[in-house]
Order: structure tokens, then C-alpha cells, then sequence
């Protein structure tokens, strides 16, 4: 009651009268207090003083130039391998990711970064940090010059690509412990660390860890169809029905839903926020489903194709495949919210602990100076103009190689053109393509001829940003493992003339298949690779020094690689000539190279470069 006759008394005041004025305590009211109390300017006021906005805009720029490079370097797997379709998605989870994590950030570390005018030990410790993690930026900017010089060069070298990636997260995350202290590192390391899902895995350990994943699966799946009264043989990761072969696809097919699977089981582990434990139970499931789903999809195709034809199989393979992803996606998803639940809404909503959670600045508190920024940013677009500008340089030197084209033997016993499935058509993606099969008789001993089967594969590629991509994928020592074959030798690279002046380099790649109940068969496979231009100093077709054909398996030595960035050979055209001679009996190394002679006199025929 007396609050309210208070209150019309103030109300009731004379005109120009300050209610301020009539206080009868000055000095203790709130206004004159805060005037009165001395203010300490927090870093974060004088921060805000500074260029903020141009050092922000800088910074982010940096940043958006960093991440484009990369994924536009690792857009060439994306598109052109149907397993690593789904990194297109990653970039926009990881941002998706991020942005979680930035909605309950840790409290920033700024007050260290002052302890430099301090003369204590934990200053020196500081400076010393400081200094180090300035080291690392710089390096992993240098890198990138010599990255981006190799790449342009030898698109279809993985190692780069994952030292790329390595170079852009580790910048990333200096920026953030930068800005932010060990904290935000810790809080942000997995949003910016889920781009490497997208990387596409190194061949050694992709081959055999999927082939043999795939050989499990291809074995279940036919004994599943016996046990369903359907008679089946597994081939490598094939299966064989009655009707033929269940396609060359269904072997890869594995590949895209277990890679997707991992993204698919990171993605969620995060979203929910889940511990480490929770996240490789989550992770292991998520495989464990991709490989059940692969399996009920094997045994699905093989019974269409035993009991309807090989053109059904056709048309439910790819919404077999993409069933696959859904109900991994899905099982996934519905597991994630299962562990998910056993969390409390304190802790895992906001992903850090209450005694933790503060209000947090409104803008990120970068202490870059513009100039630094600035010198970066320089420094990326002087990374791709210099490089864009060597290859346009050294492209001037560059002369026209030999090319060549195949008269097919069409009068061999038993020729006949092969037929090239639409799905290998979408995944080779070549501009021309050819294939043939015949048999010849060869002398096991004196007395019994052995006859053997040839077959010829021959593609070609017009220049383009991924046409050395595309070239490599089809290799004997990467497509006959997935028919069963074991590769048993590598006789490295020998060159075979084609005419009496020029000669082809093949690599020489021996195979071993063995069936229940039959003897081993024996496939020498041939592999040779060609650019349309060569560099002066290089004698591609003349020799043994042919780009391509010489290192472990089918890859390119460093020498060589180099050899390709020093000359500036970039999205040239490639042609790929591939012979394989199958024998049910022992066939040495020798006899094949043999055979091989003599087919390429007969066959390669030389043509004007276009």
C-alpha cells in the first residue's frame, strides 16, 4: 500500500523536475555508481576496436578458398567412381556438423594470448606455442604450391589427395585454436576432421579389404541360393547361375554401401553426440548392416537371374543398390537414437558439461591481423595462377605422340566382338571402346596343342580434367581379382615392336584361378597405356621410359610422376590397350609374351595424330 502511494507521489511531480535530483541518497543510487566505479577494458572491448570486420571477411575468404580447392580436387573421384558418389554429400554434413558444434562452443582462451608482454614461465610457454603453431601454418601454406603442381599432373594419385586433406584440416583447426584456445580444437576437430570420409581410400588397402569382404558375402549368398534349390558357383565376387553370370557391377557394388555406411555411422554418432564407445558400436553396426543388406541383395539377384534372365538383373540392380543405402541409412538412424537415449538432455543437448556452459560472445573473437590474413589469401591465388600458368608454359613444348588404332583378327577361330554392359559403359566413361575374343592353339608339348583364349579390350579417353581417372580404373590388376583371379606375378614392363620403328611398353601381370573339383586356369593379362602428347625430352613410345607403365603394379614411380609435372603434361587424351590370354593348362611367362609379339605385329596398326 505504501509502494503505491509512493509511486503517485514520484508520478505527481512538478513539471521540470528531475526525480534524480530529489533522491536523498546521491551517492549510493546505481547511476552514480557505475559513473563513479572505475571500468576495466576487457580484451574483448579493445578487440572489437581493432579491424574486426576486415579481418573476419579475410579470414573467411581464406578459409571458403581453402575448402573449395580441396573438394574441387576431390570431385574427380566423386564423379567419376560411382563408390565415392556420396562425398558430395560430406562437405555439407561436415558444414552441418560444424554448425552444431558452434551452437553450444566452449568458452574462448583469449586472456593467454597477452601473456606475451609477461616475463614468467608460462608466458615463454605461450610464445613458444604461438610460434610453433605459426610454423605449421606456414608450411602447410608452402605445401600446397608443390601439392597443386603434382595433382594437376597425376589426378588419379590418392596420396595426394589425402596430404591435401591432411594440409586444409590441419589450417583449419590452427585457426580455430587460434581464435578459440585448445578448447574450441577439441570441440571442432570432428566436424572439420569429417572431410577425410570423403577421401577416397589408397588401392593397396581398398582391394583387399573390400574384395575380401565382398568374397564373404558372394560365398553366403550362394550357398543361401542352394539351400533355396537354386544351383549357384561363385567366380571371385561373382556368382554363376544357369543363366550366366550375375553382371560385373554386383562385385563393385559393396564398395559404395559399406563406404556409405561409415559416413552414414559417423554422421549419427555425432548428431547425437554420443561417447567413444557408443560412436565404434554405432560405427560397427552400421557395417554389419551394410554387409547383411549386401548379402539379401545377392541372393535376391541371383535368384531373379536363375529363374527370369540376366536383362532382369539389369533393371533391379541399381534399386537393389539403392535399397541398400536406404535401409542402412535408416537402421542406422533408428540405432543412433536407441544409444541416443541413454543420455541426459543436460549433457548431450548442449554437448559440454552445465558447470560449463556460459553465454557466449555473438561474433568469433579472430585476433588475426588483416595483414596476415591478407598474406594468405595472396598467397592461394598466387598457388593456382602460378600453376595453372606452368602447365600453359610447358604446354607450348609438348609434341604429338604416335596413335594408334586395332584391326581386329576377324578371321581368328572362333572371333567374336564382345558386348560391353551399359553399367561397365557408365563407369568408364570412355569416348571410344571396343572389345573382341578369339582362340589360339599353342603347343604344350610336342604332341597336345592347348588351345587358348584371347581377349582384347581396347579404350580410349579424350583430353579432359579426368581423363587419366577414368583411364586407370580399368586394369587387369584391379577388374580380374574382382572375377576370382589371384594375381601370382608381376613380370614388369617390356616394350613390343609394332612396326619396324615404333614400339609399344606392356605390363606383364600373371593370374591363377581355381574352381572346386577343377584344375587351375592360368591368365597372362597385358596392359598398356598412352598419352596423345609427349614432352621432348621423353621417348614414350620409342622405349622403355614410358610414363605409366613402370613402378609397383600398374601405378607411376615418383620419377616418373615428376617427369610429368617437370614437362607439364595435364588432361591429355589416353588410350589403353588390354590383352589377355586365358589357358585351362600351365602357360609360362614366356610363351605369353610370345603370343603377345606376335599379336601386336598383327593387330596395332600406327595413325596420324589428330
Amino acid at each position: 500500500m505504501s509502494r503505491q502511494v509512493a509511486n503517485r507521489k514520484t508520478t505527481s511531480l512538478p513539471e521540470g523536475h528531475s526525480r534524480f535530483a530529489l533522491r536523498t541518497n546521491l551517492v549510493s543510487c546505481s547511476p552514480v555508481q557505475n559513473v563513479a566505479t572505475p571500468h576495466k577494458f576487457t580484451e574483448a572491448t579493445l578487440l572489437s576496436r581493432e579491424r574486426f570486420p576486415v579481418a573476419f571477411a579475410l579470414s573467411v575468404l581464406s578459409l571458403g578458398a581453402l575448402w573449395f580447392g580441396l573438394c574441387r580436387e576431390l570431385s574427380g573421384e566423386w564423379s567419376v567412381n560411382e563408390q565415392y558418389n556420396f562425398g558430395w554429400f560430406v562437405p555439407f554434413f561436415a558444414l552441418y556438423l560444424f554448425w552444431l558444434r558452434w551452437q553450444d562452443r566452449p568458452p574462448t582462451q583469449i586472456s593467454n594470448r597477452l601473456q606475451w608482454t609477461r616475463s614468467d614461465g608460462q608466458a615463454f610457454q605461450s610464445h613458444i606455442a604461438y610460434s610453433a603453431a605459426l610454423g605449421m601454418a606456414i608450411a602447410a601454406l608452402l605445401l600446397l604450391l608443390p601439392l597443386r603442381l603434382f595433382e594437376i599432373a597425376n589426378p588419379e594419385w590418392r596420396l595426394l589427395a589425402w596430404i591435401h586433406a591432411l594440409a586444409v584440416v590441419t589450417l583449419t583447426l590452427l585457426f580455430l585454436w587460434w581464435a578459440g584456445g585448445k578448447a574450441w580444437l577439441r570441440h571442432f576437430a570432428f566436424p572439420v576432421g569429417f572431410i577425410f570420409i570423403a577421401v577416397p581410400w589408397p588401392t593397396a588397402l581398398e582391394t583387399p579389404v573390400i574384395q575380401g569382404l565382398m568374397r564373404i558375402v558372394a560365398h553366403v549368398a550362394a550357398e543361401t541360393a542352394m539351400l533355396l534349390g537354386t544351383p549357384a558357383q561363385v567366380e571371385g565376387n561373382l556368382i554363376r547361375v544357369s543363366n550366366g553370370l550375375v553382371g560385373v557391377n554386383e562385385a563393385c557394388s559393396g564398395i559404395r554401401s559399406l563406404q556409405t555406411s561409415l559416413m552414414i555411422g559417423l554422421l549419427f554418432g555425432e548428431v547425437k553426440r554420443l561417447s567413444v564407445l557408443p560412436r565404434l558400436a554405432l560405427i560397427v553396426c552400421a557395417i554389419v548392416i551394410a554387409l547383411l543388406a549386401n548379402f539379401l541383395r545377392a541372393v535376391f539377384l541371383v535368384m531373379v537371374a536363375a529363374t527370369e534372365n540376366l536383362s532382369e538383373v539389369s533393371r533391379w540392380h541399381d534399386i537393389a543398390g539403392y535399397t541398400i543405402i536406404a535401409f542402412v541409412f535408416v537402421a542406422t538412424l533408428a540405432l543412433a537414437y536407441l544409444l541416443g537415449r541413454r543420455k541426459t538432455n543436460n549433457s548431450v543437448a548442449a554437448g559440454v558439461s552445465p558447470a560449463k556452459m556460459q553465454v557466449q560472445p555473438a561474433r568469433l573473437p579472430l585476433q588475426f591481423s588483416a595483414w596476415y590474413v591478407m598474406a594468405a589469401l595472396c598467397w592461394l591465388l598466387f598457388v593456382e595462377i602460378g600453376t595453372g600458368s606452368w602447365y600453359r608454359l610447358h604446354e607450348r613444348n609438348l609434341i604429338s605422340g604416335i596413335r594408334w588404332n586395332v584391326q581386329w583378327p576377324e578371321q581368328a577361330p572362333n572371333f567374336r566382338k564382345l558386348k560391353i554392359d551399359n553399367e561397365i559403359r557408365a563407369v568408364l566413361r570412355f569416348d571410344e571402346g571396343d572389345a573382341a575374343a578369339w582362340t589360339i592353339s599353342s603347343p604344350v608339348n610336342a604332341t597336345e596343342p592347348n588351345t587358348v583364349s584371347c581377349s582384347l579390350y581396347v579404350f580410349r579417353w579424350n583430353p579432359g580434367k579426368n581423363s587419366a581417372l577414368l583411364a586407370n580404373l580399368h586394369r587387369p590388376d584391379v577388374c580380374l581379382p574382382a572375377s576370382g583371379w589371384k594375381q601370382v606375378a608381376d613380370h614388369g614392363v617390356r616394350s613390343y615392336p609394332i612396326s619396324d620403328s615404333v614400339e609399344l611398353p606392356f605390363r606383364h601381370f600373371e593370374f591363377q584361378r581355381a574352381f572346386d573339383g577343377s584344375a587351375p586356369q592360368t591368365a597372362h593379362a597385358f596392359y598398356c597405356l598412352s598419352e596423345d602428347r609427349i614432352g621432348e625430352a621423353s621417348n614414350s613410345l620409342a622405349g622403355t621410359d614410358s610414363p605409366g607403365m613402370f613402378g609397383n603394379r600398374s601405378e607411376w614411380t615418383r620419377t616418373e610422376r615428376l617427369g610429368a609435372v617437370l614437362e607439364g603434361r595435364r588432361h591429355l587424351g589416353q588410350q589403353v590397350i588390354e590383352a589377355i590370354f586365358m589357358s585351362n593348362e600351365p602357360s609360362s611367362a614366356a610363351e605369353a609374351e610370345t603370343h603377345l609379339r606376335d599379336f601386336v605385329r598383327d593387330v596395332v596398326r600406327l595413325r596420324e595424330a589428330e
